[in-house]
Formats: C-alpha cells, structure tokens, sequence
C-alpha cells in the first residue's frame, strides 16, 4: 500500500498530471479475474502501477473459447483458464499452483508435468521452460501455452512424447510478469518489464512521462516532424531511408544532417524538453539476475564503471525474478532452461560479459554449440550464440557511421545465472524479428528494412501504418505512423503466431528430450560364502546430456552419483553383532561416490554384505543422481 501512495503523492506533484484525484469506479466489470491492487484516476485516466485505460484489440482473444487455437494472442486469463482446465482433464500428469504473487497481486502459475505414477518429479530429469517475463514480449508466452498442449495432447499418442513424460518432469510457466502482460494486451501502454513504478529519467519523479494514445486509436505509433525553425535544424537527426522509394522507413543520422525530428506518440508531461522518457515502470527482470549484476544506471558514483539499465534496487530485487532463482535452487534435478523474449530472433546463451572461450569449459561449450545447430534446425532463425558477442555484433556495423559493432557486456543476465551460477544449459531466446524474413537488399542484414519489404509482399502492408498528418497539441504539424508496436514490431501478425511459437517449442522439447537419465542395467546378487554378499549395481546414462556439466561440479551445484544400500534400521544396529553389516565400502556412510556419469556411459558398484542367521533378508539399492534421477531396487539375500 505505501508504494502506491507514494506513487499517488509523486504524480500529484508533476505539474501537468496536478488535476483531480478520485477512487478507480469502473463503468463495467474489471475485465480480469485477479483485481488486488490499487488504482487512481488522475487528468481523467487510471494511473497506478498497470496505468489501466481499457482497450481491445482484433489480435486478441480475451475470452476463452470452447478450443485452443493459435490464429491470436491470449490473455493471462485465458491461458490461465487453459491451465485449470488441464489440471481437472489430467490429474495424473498434472500439479497446477502458484509459485508466487505479482507486483500487483497476481498469481504467477505454474504446471508440472510429468507422470505421477512413475514416482516424484524431484526424483526425475528434469527441464524448465518460461515465458512473459518482458511486458509486451507475448510470443515467448504462447510458445509456452503450445507446449503444454502438444505435450498433453499427444500423451500416450506419440511414443517419444509419452516416453518423455513418464521418465522426466517438465516445470512450465507461461507468465512471469502477468501485470505487465495484462497492462500491454488492454491499454495502448507497452514497456520493457515489469509495472513497477520507476524514475528511469531520475528527475525525482515516477512515471510520469508516458506515452499517449493522441489520436485515440488505441496504438502507440511513432512521429515524424518536419524540421522547419534553426532550432529544429540544428537537432534534426533523421532522413528518409533512401531504400523505400515511398517514404515510409526513417534512417538516423548524426544531429544537425537530418530532416526530420523523431518521438514517440505522447506529450512532454513534466515539461523538461523530452518525450514520454519515464513511462509506466522500467525495471528489467532480464536484467536482475545475481550473476555478475551491476547497478542500475547513475549508481556507479564514481561515474567511470559499468552500470546496467534496469537492473533493479540489488540482484533479485524483483518478485518475479526472485520467483524464478528460488524455484530453481530448490529444484537442482533441473538441467535444461529457456526463459524467452522476442525480437531479434536468436538462440541466445551464455555468455553475456565475456567471450565464450574465456570463461567456458571446452566440454560445455562444446554442448552449447551442439545445442545451438539442434535449434537452428528447428527455427532456422539467423542468429545462434552467445550474448557478449554474436548478439551484439549481428548486425556487423554501426549503421550510422559503419564502424565494426563491438562486443558488448550485458549485467544480470538469465543465461548467465543459467550457466556460471546454476551450471546448466541456460537458453534465452527471442522469437519473431519484425517481419525480416529475407534479406531483400542482400546486404547481409536482417534489418527494418526487410521486414517492411516482407509486410509488403506477404502480410498485406497491414504492419505499417502510412504517415498521416496529424497536430499535435505541442510540436504542431507532424505525422504519426510506422510499424504497428504490438503486434508487428514486437510481436508477429496473429496469422504468424502459431509458426514462431511451434517451432520454438520444438526446440525446447528437443532439449527436454536429450536430458540425462540414469537406468539400470543390471543388478546382481552373488553368494562369495557363508554368509557373505555381493551385491553389484550397472547403469547407464541413457540421455545425451552429462548428468553435470563442468561448470555445475564447479559450483557445487550437483552432487556425484551415489549408491548406497538400505536394510531395515534393525538388521544393522549392533555394529559388529549386527544381523546385516556392509563391509565394502569401508566409508562411514557406506555410499559408494560414482563420480558423474556422462553421456552414454556405463558405470558399476560393488558392494560386500555379510549377514548373520539362516533367514532370507531383503534389502534395496538406491542410485541417487542430482540430474540423472533417483533409482530404487529390491533385492534378498538368501542362503
């Protein structure tokens, strides 16, 4: 509650926004199921921390049908709906709860999926994939919805599929940052992560320079301004792209050498010569991971360090990123993530800050690059590699002066927790790219360009709003236009949904189904003499993943293999007068440490057993992997 009042009390003091303050009464019914927080009206429109003014848009459907399809984007409430309904249809294969609440008070689900009867999901492989962590990056979410479904769906169907579910565990979260998914699909507002109010201009303010709906169609275009006046001239910094003989697509260039002034749609609210610069939040989630996290901008005093935008008060300062990190700390057995975005596309991984020979061991990196080509095969997307230096550098130069791009760190990073922190294979990919899905001009690029080029020839020019003169209450004559925001800048045309979100699912399965397992292949029981054992255990790992990687032995974060045998407590008291005693291993513990078991290998324990009396005794061999899986056996000692 005092987050919002103080949030109230800043906003009243922002000079434009100073107008009447009045309880939220909405005309209708709140149009979500979860409504915990608080919201305030301000110059006529809610503010507060999701900025609510309701709008619909075609792309969406808002309320569930009688059918899951992909030809439109869903609301949490509908995927949530989805998720119930799974639940009650598959009860044992499914566990649905909340694995915490929102900035706002919403629930966060979460599904695992695995077969019940086969034993504990912490005693199987297991992977991870999450969606909705960026506001408006709603592809990565229904890549996760369709997921769900076709591993549902084709359970018991599809031998691999049921295979897979039976001897491993899927956790999947379609929406980490609900608030901010629910604010982008109702309201003409977007931004980065999560709704949390933030200064992002650090003028002592919060919020209070968002974008504006001027014209009232519910989309937030660009606008171009003609520079006519000195002053204009000398700041101008845009030219028409000479490519596009329409006129259409903008091309920036040094200030004082351009012919257009460039913003975003909305007004200068708190009077300081910039527009729409502290929008609604600006904490990024992507950005708040404890792995080598750096301050948020302006918090290196010294003024000379590295600092990261967006990167929260301290690491895991954020409800839905410390929601992830937890999660996955106390569920270790987890070998495989990918936590989505959209945009570039690519397969992104580790690592952020450094280049990957530096800093990975050649045995990992060696499985990363393997996992690379295994996504490329599914989504053929341009780009696959780490953040440090394939994604920054993808586009080669800079385009406004045709330097080399540079590698570039990124601080806080998932894929970077993913891998130095949790060892794991750690993906963060992003899906849909603007619609560049050729390069037209053969400039080695896929730029903004192309994807105006691709709305052209197969989307119908419906991605591109044609500039249309517009007067604006501050600048005068401008132009408002360019590509849709929502759902062609960020996010596909609903008719290209189901494509980018399958094939991305593919991969993750893919993954999921390359997840180590540990199996036995034998256990034998050998009489050396009177009333002496031995009992041997041989196993192997099935799956195509090591049980840890080099890195997840590093830190500590996977155990070794271990075998040990279990009696009944009172076979074994007694010491040497005990009925059952096991005289190899000679540890204290009586654990047999297996070392780590990699890909395909076979491995063998011995133990020596010696037992007391005629009577027949039972017993049982347990294999415990970390990543592998837990294994249990029965066996007797007869004479």
């Amino acid at each position: 509650m005092k987050k919002h009042i103080l949030t109230l009390l800043v906003l009243l003091l922002a000079g434009s926004l100073s107008a009447q303050v009045r309880p939220f009464v909405p005309e209708k019914p709140f149009p979500e199921k979860f409504t915990k927080s608080t919201q305030y009206w301000v110059s006529g429109e809610r503010h507060g921390s999701s900025f609510f003014k309701k709008h619909s848009f075609p792309e969406v459907e808002y309320i569930p049908g009688t059918s899951l399809d992909f030809n439109r984007y869903h609301t949490v409430d509908v995927m949530y709906h989805w998720y119930e309904t799974w639940a009650k249809q598959y009860p044992n294969l499914v566990d649905l709860y909340v694995i915490e609440e929102s900035f706002e008070g919403r629930p966060i689900y979460q599904m695992t999926l695995t077969n019940k009867a086969t034993g504990k999901d912490t005693d199987k492989p297991a992977a991870y994939f999450e969606g909705g962590r960026h506001s408006g990056e709603i592809t990565s979410s229904e890549s996760i919805l369709w997921l769900t479904q076709h591993l549902l769906e084709n359970y018991g169907k599809d031998p691999e599929i049921t295979a897979l579910i039976d001897t491993k565990v899927i956790y999947l979260r379609p929406q980490n940052n609900p608030d901010g998914s629910n604010m982008y699909l109702f309201t003409a507002q977007r931004n980065r992560s999560t709704v949390k109010p933030q200064d992002t201009d650090r003028d002592g303010l919060v919020d209070e320079d968002p974008e504006e709906d001027l014209d009232g169609d519910g989309i937030l275009y660009q606008v171009r301004k003609k520079a006519v006046t000195p002053e204009e001239k000398e700041k101008a910094n845009y030219i028409l792209d000479p490519r596009d003989s329409k006129g259409r697509l903008m091309k920036q260039t040094f200030p004082g050498k351009g012919e257009y002034l460039m913003y975003s749609e909305g007004i200068d609210n708190d009077g300081d010569g910039r527009y729409n610069e502290d929008g609604i939040g600006g904490l990024d989630l992507h950005r708040n991971y404890p792995e080598n996290w750096r301050p948020n901008t302006g918090g290196d005093l010294t003024g000379r360090g590295y600092t990261q935008f967006g990167a929260g008060e301290y690491p895991l300062s954020e409800i839905e990123s410390r929601a992830t990190v937890l999660w996955m700390l106390s569920h270790p057995n987890i070998s495989v993530v990918n936590s989505m975005d959209t945009r570039v596309p690519m397969h992104l991984r580790p690592p952020s800050t450094s280049k990957s020979e530096e800093r990975m061991y050649p045995q990992d990196l060696a499985i990363y690059k393997e996992m690379d080509q295994l996504g490329l095969s599914f989504t053929a997307y341009p780009w696959a590699g780490d953040v440090y230096e394939t994604y920054a550098t993808r586009y080669k130069v800079n385009s406004m002066t045709g330097d080399p791009l540079k590698p570039e760190p990124l601080f806080g990073h998932g894929p970077d927790f993913g891998y130095f922190y949790y060892g794991s294979i750690w993906y963060g990919d992003e899906l849909w790219n603007n619609g560049a899905m050729k390069d037209y001009d053969n400039d080695g690029i896929y730029d903004d360009y192309d994807g105006l080029m691709w709305d052209d020839e197969a989307n119908g020019s419906k991605g591109f709003k044609v500039w249309t003169a517009f007067t604006h209450p501050e600048l005068g004559e401008v132009e408002l236009g360019g590509f849709h925001p929502k759902f062609f800048g960020q996010n596909g045309p609903p008719w290209q949904l189901e494509s980018w979100a399958k094939k991305q699912a593919l991969f993750n399965l893919a993954m999921a189904k390359r997840l180590p397992q540990l199996v036995v292949d034998d256990l034998k029981v050998k009489k050396l003499k009177a009333g002496e054992y031995q009992v041997t255990l041989t196993w192997t790992n099935s799956g195509k993943l090591p049980v840890a990687l080099e890195q997840a032995k590093l830190v500590k974060i996977v155990q070794e293999d271990r075998v040990s045998l279990d009696f009944d407590k009172a076979l074994l008291k007694g010491d040497q007068d005990a009925t059952v005693r096991i005289s190899t291993p000679n540890l204290y513990d009586k654990t047999i440490y297996a070392g780590y078991t990699g890909a395909g290998e076979k491995k063998t324990a011995t133990f020596v057993v010696q037992v007391k009396g005629d009577a027949p005794v039972k017993g049982k061999i347990k294999l415990s992997s970390t990543r592998g899986g837990f294994i249990e056996k029965e066996f007797t000692l007869s004479n």
